[in-house]
């Protein structure tokens, strides 16, 4: 632009007072003529996250399932005043993300569907040092909302999930209209020479008094319950990782504050809702609690 205004026979003060420049500026790339300018290198800006990445190569290191969420968390309780964009290009940069591939996300209507399931879980606690025990997550994620409620226990029988059926619906407020589960055989026995799926009595019991329909999802279909399979990683990598618990009753009081205060509170990726605000929404949806207690033996 320069050399063509030059061209033109404009003067360089008119020159640098129509581009915005010095006129000796002006003068100099005129000398030059049509060479391109020359800079130094460029000296890298220092980011807020340089003092922490030690810490951050140390823990993903001895855990690189760590999310930057729950990094940007602990940096904050050091110090850090920076953004979280800026942890996760540190992260990032110190473990580059896994191109996942593309699914179809199935979405429900407020109110219609809940979805159960158990994870394992390996875990030392503080009360029992070097004996490793073995506990199961029951979890229930509502189809619309995406609130978790979830409840660590010592085993997977009957009584047990009845029991944690009962205290979810009661955290809720109400109960879905239907809810998904695999072929876990607390709830589906197998199928009749039809095909058609033979539910555990007692687990139908539980949905007449209730109100619910249990569903079986397709088998080897894991992704046919996706909103609560794909909490347990988000459980495991946010909470459970790293983490330090005296006793099962630790286990789950630190379980309902993360939830309460990390996961339920959060703006979910797929939703773009804040999960808490969406569960206001569904809430009324639910069918309500039936006014009789559940009176089948929970032993």
């Amino acid at each position: 632009m320069i050399m063509e205004l030059h061209r033109q026979g404009l003067s360089l003060t008119a020159i640098g007072r129509q581009l915005g420049i010095d006129r000796k500026t002006v003068r100099r790339y005129i000398a030059l003529g049509l060479e391109p300018p020359t800079y130094g290198p460029r000296v890298p800006r220092p980011k807020a996250t340089d003092a922490f990445l030690p810490y951050l190569r140390d823990r993903l290191a001895a855990y690189p399932g760590l999310t930057a969420v729950r990094l940007c968390r602990e940096l904050r309780q050091r110090g850090f005043a920076g953004s979280y964009t800026g942890v996760k290009r540190a992260v990032q940069d110190l473990r580059p993300d896994q191109v996942q591939p593309f699914e179809v996300r199935f979405q429900t209507p407020p109110g219609v569907q809940g979805q159960v399931d158990f994870a394992r879980f390996e875990v030392t606690f503080t009360d029992e040092p070097g004996a490793k025990r073995i506990v199961w997550l029951f979890s229930l994620v509502l189809g619309y909302s995406r609130l978790i409620w979830a409840r660590f226990v010592l085993h997977q029988d009957l009584g047990t999930v009845l029991r944690c059926h009962v205290a979810a619906f009661q955290a809720l407020g109400g109960v879905p209209r239907e809810i998904l589960y695999d072929r876990m055989k607390t709830a589906v026995l197998g199928q009749d020479a039809d095909g058609l799926v033979i539910y555990n009595r007692a687990l139908l019991d539980l949905a007449r008094h209730f109100g619910f329909q249990p569903k079986a999802c397709r088998s080897y279909r894991p992704q046919t319950k996706g909103k609560v399979e794909r909490p347990f990683r988000y459980i495991r990598e946010d909470f459970f990782l790293a983490g330090s618990f005296r006793n099962l009753e630790d286990l789950n009081g630190q379980l309902r504050h993360w939830l309460n205060t990390v996961a339920n509170p959060r703006v979910h990726a797929t939703t773009l809702k804040i999960v808490n605000e969406a569960f206001a929404e569904e809430r009324p949806t639910l069918v309500l609690l039936p006014l009789l207690p559940y009176r089948t033996v929970l032993a």
